[in-house]
């Protein structure tokens, strides 16, 4: 009985949920929105055409490398979710999120039609957008 009592003790004195990477410190949540701007604009929208509203990314140039290159820009997505997690994003918006990632990896992965895909769908821009509605919102 005296264990049972002791269990539930324990139990209350727990938080209600794990501490949220966003809770520790704002000005470390600005740095990481920071740095996943960067890394989106890098992989999207880096280098613009002269004379034309179009921008491309890396994404798309690496993903000409055949089987590493679209590999790669699946994993350099995948930290995105992986820090938008550690901001305390909901699985909901990270499922979201993975959904834009696959999309973009398996469209891109087919040769010539797959690296046009890559230029107009900015899957890493997407997400980044969601995480900043979410963090505004919340």
């Amino acid at each position: 009985m005296d264990n049972f009592i002791a269990k539930k003790r324990a139990i209350a004195r727990m938080p209600e949920s794990s501490p949220k990477y966003s809770d520790v410190d704002s000005h470390t949540q600005a740095a990481t929105i920071k740095r996943l701007r960067q890394l989106s604009y890098l992989l999207d929208t880096v280098i613009k055409i002269p004379g034309t509203p179009i921008a491309v990314g890396l994404d798309p140039i690496i993903g000409i490398i055949p089987i590493g290159g679209d590999a790669l820009g699946l994993i350099l997505s995948c930290y995105i979710v992986f820090e938008a997690s550690r901001l305390g994003v909901p699985k909901k918006i990270l499922g979201r999120m993975i959904f834009n990632i696959m999309i973009d990896s398996l469209v891109g992965s087919f040769p010539v039609i797959g690296d046009f895909f890559d230029f107009a769908w900015t899957a890493n821009q997407y997400n980044i957008k969601l995480i900043e509605k979410y963090l505004n919102g919340h």
